[in-house]
């Protein structure tokens, strides 16, 4: 989350340069479990984001937990809940030491707040991927190609935009089909009113999203409830993520 300055940077526009696609039709969850084998995902804490009288905004990520053989967490919150994130791991009896990924779809303090909590596990923020003592490890995110946490089933992908180093999380085989952990690719349900003014390059998030939605059968946003992307009868997501550019 980071609030909206008063205006684009000199020669930069806020339009997208293409013309805006038809409408997706989408609809609230209405769940915070996703069932799915190998690989569940639970929507620990629910993300939120609510303009104050004084010109602040008062604002927390939603954190995920994708659960399975390599047990991951996507996105930490802000350190003002370091407690409460071990409290709802604890609910699910997992330990900070059980966590294998720890990815931050972004630097933000709500989303990346407790990131510390987590020495142990392979850990990437945005495009910065490491492990252990400063081992940083090589990828090609920042080229277009997704990094695979369980190849098959967990991948992270580039969606840049909100920031230029922004990443999503996609789950694939669940009860529900394809899962994407968005961070603030997507703020919530129909936030088109919203989303670019918090955007630091709008063109380029505006077609990471359409990608999203092309792929995803179930959103969660970083400041809303879960939401279904829904399709006509016998229309399968047509983008392909090893061809995400």
């Amino acid at each position: 989350m980071s609030l909206p300055g008063p205006t684009a940077p000199l020669g930069f526009s806020l339009t997208p340069s293409s013309p805006a696609p038809p409408p997706v039709r989408t609809a609230p969850l209405g769940r915070s479990l996703i069932p799915g084998a190998p690989y569940s995902v639970r929507v620990l804490q629910e993300g939120y984001s609510r303009a104050l009288p004084d010109g602040t905004t008062r604002a927390d990520g939603t954190v995920t937990l994708v659960q399975g053989p390599r047990l991951t967490l996507v996105d930490t919150g802000g350190p003002w809940g370091r407690e409460r994130l071990l409290g709802l791991l604890a609910a699910q009896g997992v330990a900070p030491g059980d966590v294998s990924h720890v990815v931050c779809t972004h630097g933000h303090s709500d989303h990346a707040g407790n990131l510390n909590l987590f020495p142990g596990a392979t850990l990437l923020v945005g495009f910065d991927l490491s492990r252990g003592e400063g081992l940083y490890l090589p990828h090609d995110l920042q080229g277009g190609a997704p990094y695979p946490i369980d190849p098959g089933h967990v991948e992270v992908l580039p969606t840049p935009g909100h920031t230029a180093a922004h990443t999503s999380v996609l789950v694939w085989g669940t009860a529900l089909g394809a899962v994407l952990v968005a961070g603030d690719l997507f703020e919530r349900e129909g936030d088109e009113a919203a989303w670019r003014a918090l955007s630091e390059d709008p063109a380029r998030q505006e077609r990471s999203r359409r990608r999203a939605l092309a792929l995803a059968d179930v959103v969660i946003p970083g400041h809303g409830p879960p939401f279904r992307v829904l399709r006509g009868e016998g229309e399968t997501p047509p983008c392909d993520p090893l061809s995400w550019n």
